[in-house]
C-alpha cells in the first residue's frame, strides 16, 4: 500500500522523514527505550548509548520531542508555536481533527495577519476520519485559515514550517489521540536553511493539491514563494497587523487563477444526520433488544476493569523490585 501499485498507476504514499546524526541520535535511543520498557523488561542501562558519547555532525540546532499517553507535551508546543508565528505557518497533517483549543489558535493566528495553511490529504487509509477532517474546514476558513487537499493517493507527512526559521517532522498528528493517547516522536529544528527546505517543498506539494474555498467568487491568494525578508509584513496583531496582511493578499491575488480550488460541501450537516441515524438505530436495539448492547458493554467494562487491575499489580511489582535494589545496595555498603 505504501509503494503504491505502478501497473495500476497507483502513486506511492506521499511522506516526509529525515536523518538525524550526532548527539540527537541518543535522545531517539531513549525514547525508544522507554517505549520497550512500556511493553515489558527494560533494556538494561549499558546497552544504550549516552549523548557525551556521540560527537557533533553538523551545526543545526535540533531537539528531539518523544511523548507517551497523558503527556500533551507536543499539543503545548503546536499551541506556542501558532501563537509566536508572525509571517507564515504551514501545516501537513495526515489525520487532520484538531481540538477546539488548537482550532482557536490557528484562528487566532490567521485574524492577526498570519499566512497559515494546512495540506491533508484527499485519500485517506481510515475513511472515518475524511468527514471529521472536514467538517473542521469552516471555522479554519472563515478565520483566514488556507486549506488545501492532496491529489495524490496518500498523504502521511505530519510536518510544521514557521516562519522560515522553525520546522517540525515526526509522527504527531494534530489530533487528540495522537497528542494524549499515543507515543509519538518528533524532530524540532532551529534553522533557516532547513525551514527554506521545508517551504519550498510545501509550495512543491500545493502544485498536487486542491484548495478548499467557502465559495466560488472567494478570491485568495495562490501558492507562491515565500516572501523576501525585506518585504515581509509582520503582523503586529489588531487592525494593523490584518492591513499589512491585506496589502499582502492582493500582491499575490494576481496568481489565484494557477490554483485549483473546491467550493467547501456542507459537511457537518451530512455528518450529523448521519451521527443522529446512528443514535436512532441504537436507541430501537436498546428499547427491543437490550442484551445485544448489553454483551459489548460488558466485555468493554470487563476488560478495562481488567488491564486496570494488571497495570497496577504491574506497578506494584516494578516497586517492590526497586525497593528490594535499594535495600541489597545499601546492605552492601554497610
Amino acid at each position: 500500500m505504501w509503494e503504491g501499485v505502478p501497473e495500476k498507476k497507483i502513486d506511492p504514499w506521499r511522506d516526509t522523514g529525515i536523518e538525524v546524526r550526532g548527539p540527537a541520535v541518543a535522545d531517539i535511543e531513549q525514547a525508544f527505550a522507554q517505549v520497550w520498557a512500556m511493553t515489558g523488561e527494560a533494556i538494561p542501562e549499558h546497552e544504550t548509548v549516552k549523548r557525551e558519547e556521540i560527537p557533533l555532525a553538523g551545526n543545526t540546532s535540533l531537539r528531539i520531542v518523544a511523548t507517551v499517553p497523558a503527556t500533551p507535551g507536543l499539543l503545548r508546543l503546536d499551541q506556542l508555536v501558532a501563537a509566536l508565528a508572525r509571517e507564515r505557518l504551514w501545516l501537513t497533517d495526515a489525520y487532520y481533527a484538531g481540538t477546539t483549543v488548537y482550532l482557536q489558535a490557528l484562528r487566532a493566528a490567521a485574524k492577526d495577519g498570519v499566512d497559515v495553511r494546512l495540506l491533508v490529504p484527499n485519500r485517506t487509509d481510515i475513511p472515518v476520519l475524511k468527514p471529521l477532517s472536514r467538517a473542521g474546514y469552516r471555522p479554519l476558513l472563515e478565520a483566514g485559515v488556507r486549506v488545501f487537499e492532496w491529489n495524490g493517493t496518500m498523504l502521511h507527512a505530519k510536518t510544521a514550517v514557521a516562519d522560515g526559521r522553525w520546522a517540525r517532522v515526526g509522527s504527531t498528528n494534530l489530533n487528540i489521540s495522537s497528542w494524549l493517547g499515543n507515543c509519538e516522536l518528533d524532530a524540532v529544528v532551529e534553522n533557516e536553511l532547513f525551514a527554506h527546505e521545508m517551504e519550498e517543498m510545501y509550495l512543491q506539494d500545493l502544485t498536487n493539491a486542491t484548495e478548499v474555498v467557502l465559495n466560488a467568487k472567494q478570491k485568495v491568494r495562490a501558492p507562491g514563494e515565500p516572501p523576501h525578508p525585506h518585504l515581509v509584513m509582520t503582523s503586529g496583531g489588531g487592525s494593523a497587523g490584518r492591513a499589512a496582511a491585506g496589502a499582502v493578499r492582493i500582491g499575490n491575488a494576481v496568481g489565484a487563477d494557477f490554483t485549483n480550488r473546491r467550493v467547501l460541501d456542507p459537511v457537518e450537516a451530512r455528518l450529523m444526520i448521519g451521527v443522529g441515524v446512528l443514535f436512532l438505530v441504537l436507541a430501537a436495539i436498546l428499547a427491543f433488544f437490550p442484551r445485544v448492547l448489553a454483551y459489548p458493554l460488558f466485555i468493554i467494562f470487563a476488560w478495562l476493569g481488567g488491564a486496570l487491575l494488571f497495570r497496577s499489580c504491574k506497578l506494584h511489582r516494578k516497586a517492590k523490585r526497586k525497593r528490594d535494589a535499594c535495600a541489597s545496595h545499601s546492605r552492601s555498603k554497610g
